[in-house]
Formats: structure tokens, sequence, C-alpha cells
């Protein structure tokens, strides 16, 4: 007990609050490794990504819970392709699945990393000099 600060027993939650505690980053990873590394390096990416890990958890069980829907193979490879294009959420990864896009190679640029085009209607930076 600290003054001025809040405090919480457990015995006061509810159940499902309390089955949360047992929840940590940690136990987390270590359920996605079972699925493959691709799936545990983006649960943990998705945890590090957060101000506080414990908002990252509803994507993590979402993602290991497409487990049940896909085969822990595919669900590996989308994880693998998410994490290549930058795309860290449960629904990212729910769409790779649905569409089938874990088995195509991901794009060589990202979109708007194109280069420049050349105009005779853009005057360029040394213009304005």
């Amino acid at each position: 007990h600290l003054k001025g600060r809040h405090s919480t027993q457990d015995a006061h939650m509810p159940e499902r609050h309390r089955a949360h505690l047992a929840w940590n980053p940690e136990r987390l990873i270590a359920w996605a490794q079972h699925t493959g590394p691709a799936t545990a390096e983006l649960v943990t990416a998705i945890m590090a990504g957060r101000p506080h890990p414990e908002q990252g958890y509803r994507s993590c069980l979402g993602i290991m819970r497409l487990s049940q829907r896909y085969p822990q193979p595919r669900v590996e490879a989308a994880c693998r392709r998410a994490l290549v294009i930058g795309a860290r959420s449960y629904r990212s990864v729910e769409s790779i699945l649905a569409h089938g896009l874990e088995t195509t190679p991901p794009p060589e640029t990202e979109p708007g990393n194109d280069p420049p085009r050349h105009h005779q209607q853009l005057r360029g930076a040394t213009y304005y000099q």
C-alpha cells in the first residue's frame, strides 16, 4: 500500500481478469515458438511496438488462434511475410492467410520508395534557389 498509488488485490478482480495475470510476454513468445521462429519474432515485435506489452496480447493471441483454422506451416509463412513487409498486426496476418499471399514472394520495393519520376513540368529543388 503506497500513499497516492493504485493498488489491486487479486481476490477483488473478476475471474476473467485474474486469468490474464497468468499471461506474460515470455509465455506468449514460448507459445508462438511452437508454431515457428517467425511467429515468435512477430509476437515479440508486436509487444515491443506497444508502450506496454499487455496492449499487444490480443493481437498475439489472435495470431496463435489462427493455428486452429490454418495449418501451422501456413501461419509460420504468413508471419514471415508480415515481418518482411512490416505488417505487425493480427489483421494483417489474417488477411495474408485469407488471400493465400504467404506463398507469393513479397514485393521487391515498398510502395512510396519508387524512384522519382522525371517530367518536363517538374522544376526540381534547384529552381527555388
